[in-house]
């Protein structure tokens, strides 16, 4: 009997947690349809303004006057922006940043360079002091739901430090949103920006040369392409939380029904469990009591 009791208490237990995990996948799938929304509404904004930055640079005399576009003689120092989620229950959303984060990392430091970190989100803030990195920025409390100011924040400290050459290359880690079964580990150089971009004078075919079409660039092409360099890694920062996030949702939405599935599983084996323990206790009974009836015979 004490059997049964203890098998019963388990499935009410593990009952109690599908609630759980049920309602964390509904909320997810909730936020995820948001996230997914936001990033589908950003995506052709940036491809737009990659294509802009084309046309302006061919109208541009792309040398020492943009630091953005100018690669450092001597790579010293790398930033590594690692952007990860502030909550867990997320599968390995958290841990495949962490671990391709660290591979680079070590690279880096295998090429004799200094890793400067800039860590996004709780989960890698708390891992990466707990193992004892120095982190010159830890943002933490925006992964849920990212702002553009939060990007430009991220955006301004990166871009203030490569143009005092405090760092000489910069690379973004996140996961890219491909589905809610599918996340893409993403490493991107975001800094310099000038290997797409820079046109010498040789290089530029002679329709290249001058205004293209019927673009008419006020007041200069200069002017303007001095504006696009520090928005374009604004947004390169703010895709990549958008996409990290949509990617956080979908793991956690996933992870969730995952757990949701297994307890349906347990609950299922741990019943023929207690149905079999009740009928050897029946039948137990029953034997007693015959065996009883006998006896008096």
């Amino acid at each position: 009997m004490a059997k049964t009791k203890d098998i019963s208490r388990r499935i009410n237990s593990i009952r109690n947690t599908r609630k759980t995990t049920k309602a964390m996948e509904m909320v997810a799938g909730a936020r995820l349809r948001r996230a997914q929304a936001r990033i589908e509404a950003l995506r052709p904004y940036a491809d737009r303004m990659m294509e802009l930055m084309h046309e302006v640079a061919r109208c541009t005399e792309c040398g020492g006057e943009f630091a953005l576009l100018e690669v450092h003689e001597e790579i010293k120092r790398v930033g590594i922006v690692m952007v990860t989620g502030d909550r867990g229950l997320a599968g390995a959303f958290n841990s495949n940043i962490l671990r391709h984060a660290l591979a680079l990392h070590d690279q880096v430091k295998a090429e004799g360079k200094e890793v400067v970190w800039i860590v996004v989100g709780k989960k890698g803030v708390g891992t990466m002091r707990f193992r004892g990195y120095d982190l010159t920025e830890a943002v933490q409390g925006i992964t849920d739901r990212p702002l553009f100011s939060d990007a430009e924040a991220i955006a301004r400290s990166i871009v203030y430090m490569y143009e005092n050459y405090q760092l000489d290359e910069v690379h973004l880690v996140y996961n890219h949103f491909k589905s809610p079964m599918e996340q893409i580990v993403t490493e991107e150089v975001i800094l310099p920006l000038g290997v797409e971009l820079v046109y010498t004078e040789d290089e530029r075919r002679p329709e290249e040369k001058g205004p293209q079409g019927d673009f008419l660039y006020e007041p200069n092409a200069n002017a303007i392409m001095r504006r696009l360099l520090p928005s374009y890694v604004d947004n390169t920062i703010y895709r990549a939380l958008l996409e990290s996030t949509a990617s956080e949702h979908g793991a956690r939405m996933t992870a969730m029904r995952a757990a949701s599935e297994n307890a349906e599983e347990m609950i299922e084996k741990l019943t023929l469990a207690m149905n079999k323990a009740r009928q050897a206790s029946i039948t137990q009974e029953i034997l007693e009591v015959v065996a009883g009836a006998e006896a008096l015979l």
